[in-house]
């Protein structure tokens, strides 16, 4: 797995880190996997805190995300709470659940601990089940909202069939 050359840091925005996020950012398009997603512009990426995971000097995952003070959030906690916001967490296709996303997600936790009281993120995964266990059992966060979409006309033409 190679975990002793695991290397979980936050790094500072340069061109060649910018270079590489993007093009992860490109192959996630590609996956297909999240309703809406596009690849990054440097717009997209400068101004957050970028964490990633290098194994052996190759970054093979990366979170990104900022600092804010709560807005719209009262269900949940005091308006102006400071939040770290992810934008985004990524783990190489080859080398996911190995417990990179889970180290990256742990270290902001930490590196953060001390400037906001919550990590909140959304999600447009069409994998929703492998995304809450991953955030829900593995993350221990809490659910809080779900905005869900169907299509009218498809549930007649499956009960047509029958």
């Amino acid at each position: 797995m190679g975990d002793m050359r695991m290397k979980i840091h936050e790094v500072e925005l340069t061109e060649a880190i910018l270079a590489k996020l993007i093009r992860f950012s490109e192959d996630w398009t590609a996956e297909n996997s999240c309703y809406g997603y596009r690849p990054n512009e440097r717009s997209d990426i400068e101004g957050n805190r970028i964490f990633v995971a290098e194994d052996d000097g190759d970054i093979v995952g990366y979170l990104f995300g900022r600092s804010s003070k709560s807005a719209q959030m009262q269900s949940v906690m005091p308006e102006g709470t400071p939040v770290f916001e992810v934008e985004e967490l990524y783990v190489v296709p080859e080398r996911r659940s190995r417990g990179i996303g889970e180290k990256l997600f742990h270290f902001a936790e930490e590196t953060l601990s001390t400037e906001v009281e919550y990590i909140v993120l959304s999600t447009a995964t069409k994998n929703w089940r492998a995304i809450f266990h991953f955030y829900i059992e593995e993350m221990d966060m809490t659910f809080w909202s779900a905005r869900l979409f169907k299509k009218i006309g498809e549930t007649e033409k499956k009960h047509d069939t029958v």
